[in-house]
């Protein structure tokens, strides 16, 4: 019984934090002694009790951070999904959207973006909100700050441009951003003018807070309901979620 009970005491300590002093007071200096020895003997001849604990205490680290971003996402929801500077491709007013913050360079956004095509081909009432989030160079903010005010200048060919520039091979920077408006027939002058335009910055600054606040560090991300969606998870798991959404409200039911 006083094996168990130490590990318990130790199971506890673990994933918990040390055991809580008004706790600790109950027992007198011999009998902590007394414990401390137990809890070693039992270490010692069960060692899979610190992994179970490590395991415990990494899934509710897991499940901590997941709560927080469900009530980070919950706080700043209309920035997130109805902000006046993000793109959205679809119908506007489909009911279920899905947010994906992506990088012109990102490897992973660009075979994803054969997931995004097929979503907005098979699910009508799916809108999807693009984010532009360049975290991997100077070369991925160029391509980034043409692309919104290639959507500034020219809103409905944004889509064309963005599968041009995300599904096309090389390296995306300012001179390649440049060379897919010129091959759609934009504007050019109008577009490197709108590049000086504050929004510009002001849309990037905004998009960096909220990754900041979810805790993004890579691309693609994607927000449904009040779940994050980290990596290129395919569209097969993408449809599960909204799915989900389609019966319960929620990406995860």
């Amino acid at each position: 019984m006083a094996r168990t009970f130490a590990a318990a005491v130790l199971a506890a300590a673990l994933v918990t934090g040390p055991v809580a002093p008004s706790f600790a007071e109950d027992f007198s200096a011999a009998q902590k002694d007394a414990i401390g020895e137990i809890v070693k003997d039992y270490i010692l001849a069960h060692p899979e009790i610190v992994q179970d604990a490590l395991v415990a205490l990494d899934q509710k680290k897991k499940d901590d951070e997941a709560a927080a971003r469900t009530a980070t996402i919950s706080s700043m929801k209309d920035v997130l999904y109805s902000s006046s500077r993000q793109v959205v491709l679809g119908d506007p007013k489909a009911p279920i959207t899905l947010v994906e913050f992506f990088d012109y360079n990102c490897g992973y956004c660009k075979r994803a973006l054969d997931d995004t095509l097929a979503m907005l081909d098979q699910d009508k009432d799916v809108r999807i909100v693009l984010k532009e989030f360049p975290i991997l160079g100077e070369g991925s903010v160029e391509a980034s700050r043409v692309a919104i005010a290639v959507n500034l200048v020219a809103p409905e060919k944004y889509a064309a441009f963005h599968k041009e520039l995300l599904g096309g091979k090389g390296h995306a920077d300012g001179k390649r951003a440049l060379q897919v408006v010129d091959d759609l027939g934009l504007d050019r002058a109008a577009v490197e003018k709108a590049m000086t335009d504050p929004e510009v910055g002001n849309t990037l600054d905004e998009v960096y807070a909220m990754a900041n606040k979810l805790g993004l560090s890579g691309t693609p991300t994607y927000v449904i309901g009040d779940e994050v969606v980290f990596g290129a998870v395919g569209v097969d798991d993408l449809r599960v979620k909204v799915d989900a959404m389609r019966s319960c409200g929620k990406a995860s039911c």
